[in-house]
């Protein structure tokens, strides 16, 4: 999800080390001190932030600047080079804004601390998707990397993953969304209830799936079992033998023709669509959003095998102690308790403190985005713009429908190596 850097410019590290922030911190972490943001505001603290383009936002920087005091240094990049820098440039970030599936990469390597979640003001508020991997006691959990399989570490000193809750977290979840394909009603000509439809000769060069291999592998397993080309024990853990039926099919669908694209950010899967090169993609619920904004018809199609999903959160770099390590925590407080939430919630993601967010928006905006109702007045996008007219309905429903109807989360598979090669393969042939 690459997108422009944004860089909200603040006092460099070497300076903040001159200030006396260094004494604030600890008379801070003795409790000596209350009343954020003041602390913030007189001693400058700068906080070196990287991640996805779908939460590195100038305006949740500059929300942060107004209500902390606290500098975001944001750095936005795609899932892979995020995963890269995570585990090989420690020192170069504070917060990791990263996916569940790439923490199955970071956490090992001790790049990452576990939090305190007696520091975290709204942990009780989080879904409990991310707690026990249920939205409701009657969901099943999903295939793939649920985070609540990554969410804790047994210890503050531990690197590997508990079973069951504990008081370390290893990420703050912030963000989430079902993922589905995006289609162009008025090209497809015809109904669209699978994601073996991806695969109708009808659509011969004008498809496309994403090029991140641990996510476009569980789009290419969705479309494999619904095209009962497979049955997959866990979709989100396939065998050596599973892969390569995977990439041997995508192999010949490619070379057949079927495929026009494979996109990496989420600028080119706006313009394959706006363009009408492609009909029928993987696609992220905020691409629809801006392709709809054109005045283009796009929907996010929900389809009868259900979703794949993606969850993502703030990590603590390991390096983080006093001063920063208070302030950072102090951040993702703030972030938590409803404004970045709400602002989240209106691009069509999901808050993980889904009540606090509800604070920050309008009954019909909750109704619209969150509870699956009629707008009673035009949805606005986050800047300003009219979105959905009165009377639209949000694609797929209520978010108990659609996040209740997960069918596997973005992965990392014990084979991810031998994966990843084969998928390079993939697009290569």
């Amino acid at each position: 999800m690459t997108k422009t850097t944004a860089v909200t410019k603040g006092i460099s590290r070497r300076s903040l080390l001159k200030t006396g922030a260094a004494a604030a911190g600890f008379a801070a972490g003795s409790g000596v001190i209350t009343g954020f943001p003041t602390i913030w505001a007189q001693n400058p603290i700068t906080l070196r932030q990287f991640g996805t383009g779908v939460s590195n936002l100038n305006a949740i920087a500059d929300k942060c600047k107004e209500d902390l005091g606290i500098t975001l240094e944001m750095t936005a990049t795609d899932s892979d080079a995020a995963a890269q820098r995570a585990v090989t440039q420690p020192d170069s970030y504070d917060i990791a804004d990263i996916e569940y599936w790439i923490l199955k990469k970071v956490f090992p390597s001790g790049a990452i601390q576990p939090m305190d979640t007696s520091k975290l003001k709204f942990y009780d508020k989080v879904v409990p998707l991310f707690i026990t991997g249920k939205l409701t006691p009657e969901s099943e959990i999903a295939q793939g990397t649920a985070p609540h399989t990554v969410g804790f570490v047994e210890a503050q000193d531990s690197k590997t993953f508990a079973k069951e809750p504990t008081q370390w977290f290893t990420m703050m979840p912030t963000i989430y969304n079902a993922d589905t394909l995006g289609i162009r009603p008025d090209l497809v000509g015809r109904d669209i209830t699978s994601w073996a439809d991806i695969l109708d000769p009808a659509f011969k060069g004008k498809t496309s799936i994403l090029n991140i291999p641990s996510i476009g592998i569980m789009d290419a397993a969705m479309i494999m079992e619904a095209s009962g080309q497979i049955k997959y024990a866990d979709k989100g853990n396939m065998t050596k033998e599973e892969i390569d039926k995977t990439i041997d099919f995508l192999i010949k669908t490619k070379q057949a023709g079927q495929f026009r694209a494979f996109w990496k950010s989420f600028d080119e899967s706006v313009n394959l669509m706006s363009s009408g090169e492609v009909v029928i993609q993987s696609m992220w619920s905020p691409a629809v959003a801006a392709v709809r904004s054109k005045g283009i018809p796009c929907v996010y199609q929900p389809l009868k095998e259900g979703y794949r999903a993606w969850g993502g959160g703030l990590g603590l770099a390991s390096h983080l102690e006093g001063a920063k390590l208070d302030a950072a925590y102090e951040y993702i407080n703030w972030y938590t308790s409803g404004w970045v939430g709400a602002y989240l919630n209106r691009q069509g993601y999901y808050s993980a403190a889904m009540q606090t967010a509800k604070e920050y928006m309008s009954a019909d905006e909750w109704g619209y985005w969150v509870e699956g109702k009629p707008a009673q007045g035009d949805i606005l996008a986050p800047d300003g713009k009219v979105m959905e007219k009165a009377g639209a309905v949000r694609d797929g429903g209520s978010f108990d429908e659609r996040m209740g109807r997960v069918a596997c989360w973005n992965s990392v598979m014990d084979e991810d190596r031998y994966m990843v090669r084969r998928w390079n393969e993939f697009i290569a042939a």
